[in-house]
């Protein structure tokens, strides 16, 4: 739940200043001189410092609606009246928010869909509410004729329910940093202009040539909302849907649009800044779930870096350990000459090797940076089964690894290290099913066209059909139980971001290939 803080004078002359200035430039079309407009954007500016400033903004708002009565409206009320429905509106505010406050926090207001809609349908009913109070109370002050209580009941609701809808997320970004921020982005991004002109033709249409159709237009206002919103967020439907806000009370001024029919085109215009939003904050998740996406397939790449790294560790760290020892020997020996200083020399030279294999493994995780260098393939092939050999012995797999033809790759070994420890121990599991003494892994490499070499990777296990192919390399799509669905993902990642590509074949038993471009002939 928000806490809400203590106001200073800085806050308090703003949401004073503030209140008057929105009441009046929205009193406009007034019904029977009151305070009931077609759209009202103050008392969402009252709403935000009662949500930040819970009690304590109680007296302030009632002193901005007492002064905006008294100044903007000149009304011709007694100051024991005026006072009494100042209150009873603030009090009406104040409950508003203390609802927003107990059933959302302030970051999910309008960070989720399910904030969006709860929010929304808060302010409706809430202004319901308030309104038929607040009317209610004009009636039995027979300040309102009896007979237009219902019309002056729509009226204030829709005032109240599309001021608050429409200008409650501008006013919330215009009071926070990181808002203000996001909307200054797009006010000097390169497609603002184009956005401006293609409101002012949506407003033209709906307006210049909808006027003599009752309006049947309006709908093209639906286009710069989508596209700001698809564009830039919630951030965007906030600052099209107050330009297109702003267009529609100028052009229902202009033209001179009665009451009744203001009062549902700012109906319409709630509709359209609540599809606005929605659009808005649902490209806002898909951002946010992109993100999360891309740095869990980033740590997922560098726990199989890591795996990668750890085995490239083990070589200088043995060789240190056994010329370590190799030292301590010649020392009991008495050596001090040229075997010694050899012995010393090819320690500081894997230690050298040791040190450059955390510095990639550094780089690696605070830029994801990798490191281009020649690599011989039937090396690379070579090691990668030498080191899985132990492993297939353990369960009873034959590997194979036919004689490679010489091509050089210009590559990150370990990041290819990583996609064929990942396609033998994917081709492993495949063939654990096979009784022991059947289980094959082939590992074998041919040209593929000019200048590509194809590497692989056969089982005698199942195989694929053409739907499991299909889903193969989704994210998070497993067929182990212990497995994250990242494996397959990262390695086409690699080989794509190597100029090659990953494929596997709908085939009775199982087959991927990895092509790779080559270096020189």
């Amino acid at each position: 739940m928000l806490k809400p803080l203590r106001p200073n004078s800085l806050d308090i002359l703003i949401l004073l200043m503030g209140y008057i200035v929105l009441d009046w430039a929205s009193y406009i079309s007034p019904l029977h001189g009151l305070s009931i407009t077609p759209w009202n954007p103050a008392p969402a500016l009252g709403l935000l410092y009662l949500l930040h400033f819970g009690k304590y903004a109680t007296v302030p708002l009632a002193l901005a609606i007492l002064i905006a009565d008294a100044w903007v409206r000149n009304l011709p009320l007694a100051f024991s009246v005026s006072l009494v429905l100042s209150v009873l509106l603030t009090l009406g505010y104040w409950a508003i928010a203390e609802v927003l406050r107990r059933r959302l926090s302030s970051c999910r207001i309008f960070n989720d869909r399910r904030g969006l809609f709860s929010w929304a349908f808060i302010v409706v009913i809430g202004t319901m509410l308030n309104s038929l109070l607040f009317v209610a109370a004009l009636a039995a002050g027979r300040l309102i004729p009896g007979e237009t209580v219902a019309s002056a009941f729509a009226h204030y609701w829709v005032r109240d329910g599309v001021g608050v809808l429409v200008s409650m997320p501008l006013l919330w970004m215009l009071l926070d940093e990181r808002g203000r921020s996001q909307l200054r982005a797009i006010v000097t991004t390169r497609d603002a202009p184009a956005h401006l002109a293609v409101t002012l033709v949506a407003l033209w249409i709906a307006f210049g040539i909808g006027a003599a159709a009752d309006f049947k237009y309006f709908y093209a206002l639906f286009l710069p909302i989508m596209w700001a919103a698809a564009r830039h967020g919630l951030a965007g439907a906030v600052f099209s849907v107050a330009i297109v806000q702003v267009g529609i009370i100028c052009s229902a001024q202009f033209l001179e649009i009665s009451a009744i029919t203001a009062l549902e085109i700012q109906a319409l215009a709630a509709v359209l800044c609540l599809f606005g939003f929605f659009i808005g904050v649902v490209v806002d998740e898909k951002q946010r779930v992109s993100a999360e996406l891309r740095q869990t397939l980033r740590l997922a790449a560098a726990g199989e870096m890591a795996g990668a790294l750890a085995h490239e560790l083990n070589q200088p760290l043995t060789a240190l350990s056994a010329y370590g020892t190799a030292c301590e020997q010649l020392l009991e020996q008495g050596e001090t000459g040229d075997k010694l200083r050899e012995t010393i020399q090819r320690m500081v030279s894997e230690s050298f090797r040791a040190a450059e294999v955390v510095r990639r493994l550094r780089d690696f995780f605070r830029t994801g940076a990798t490191r281009l260098e020649l690599v011989e393939l039937s090396d690379l092939l070579a090691e990668n089964a030498k080191s899985l050999s132990g492993k297939a012995r353990q369960h009873g797999i034959e590997l194979i690894v036919e004689p490679a033809p010489q091509c050089t790759l210009m590559a990150d070994r370990l990041q290819l290290e990583v996609v064929l420890r990942n396609l033998l121990t994917n081709a492993f599991d495949a063939v654990a099913g096979q009784p022991p003494g059947q289980r094959k892994v082939r590992v074998s490499a041919f040209p593929e066209g000019a200048g590509r070499i194809c590497v692989r990777i056969e089982d005698n296990g199942p195989g694929l059909s053409g739907a499991a192919a299909a889903k193969l390399f989704k994210a998070f799509q497993s067929s182990k139980s212990n497995g994250m669905g990242l494996g397959l993902v990262i390695s086409r990642a690699i080989a794509e971001a190597h100029g090659g590509h990953l494929m596997a074949e709908v085939s009775d038993h199982g087959v991927f290939n990895l092509v790779l471009p080559t270096e020189g002939k």
